[in-house]
């Protein structure tokens, strides 16, 4: 599902994460470790993939459209449940 959200917002949710929880994403979802940094704003396209991720120039970073928002909501499930 396609979302909007700061890229401020979207490091947040990153930085929040407990330890090993990227790793934990990618397992969940097939995907490389890299991929899912690529997704909060990571660059590592010779390890990770695009993900569907467009930033928009603006306040608070920018605003971040995400094409899925998968990653994004296992991820807030992770920081719900810790």
């Amino acid at each position: 599902m396609e979302r909007k959200i700061t890229f401020n917002e979207l490091r947040k949710i990153k930085d929040s994460l407990p330890d090993g929880s990227i790793h934990q994403i990618a397992q969940e979802l097939n995907l490389e470790d890299e991929t899912v940094r690529n997704y909060f704003g990571g660059a590592n396209y010779d390890r990770g993939k695009s993900v569907g991720l467009h930033i928009e120039p603006g306040p608070n970073g920018g605003i971040v459209l995400l094409d899925d928002s998968t990653i994004l909501d296992k991820a807030q499930e992770i920081i719900t449940a810790h």
